[in-house]
């Protein structure tokens, strides 16, 4: 299973905002619910899912701005496909916060005195 992270630009809409574009991605990428998960976060959208699959999403919300009437889109793609064990967007984000747990615990509590 991989993870990316993707963002979608569209190039030359009439206003600074694209949360119109975005909540269309959205909503395309409900439609595959049950072969993908994703997150939509305030700089881009993380789907985890099979390789094959992830391709042919990124190629669908590709589209989303041309669809629109758009002549230019950027899409900025990171993917992150680990083959030696399971790696999902929640186990990555539990990992770490067990780190962040750890060190709490390790941490000594500074006392001063008055």
């Amino acid at each position: 299973m991989a993870i990316v992270d993707v963002t979608v630009i569209p190039i030359g809409t009439e206003t600074p905002s694209v949360s119109k574009y975005v909540a269309e991605i959205q909503e395309l990428l409900h439609s595959y619910e049950g072969k993908i998960t994703y997150q939509l976060t305030p700089m881009s959208t993380l789907i985890e899912g099979e390789l094959p699959v992830l391709f042919d999403v990124i190629q669908a919300i590709h589209e989303v701005p041309f669809k629109h009437g758009l002549q230019r889109v950027a899409t900025n793609i990171r993917i992150d496909d680990r083959r030696d064990k399971e790696s999902t967007m929640a186990r990555k984000v539990a990992a770490v916060q067990a780190h962040l747990s750890q060190t709490e615990t390790e941490i000594e509590p500074v006392h001063h005195k008055e």
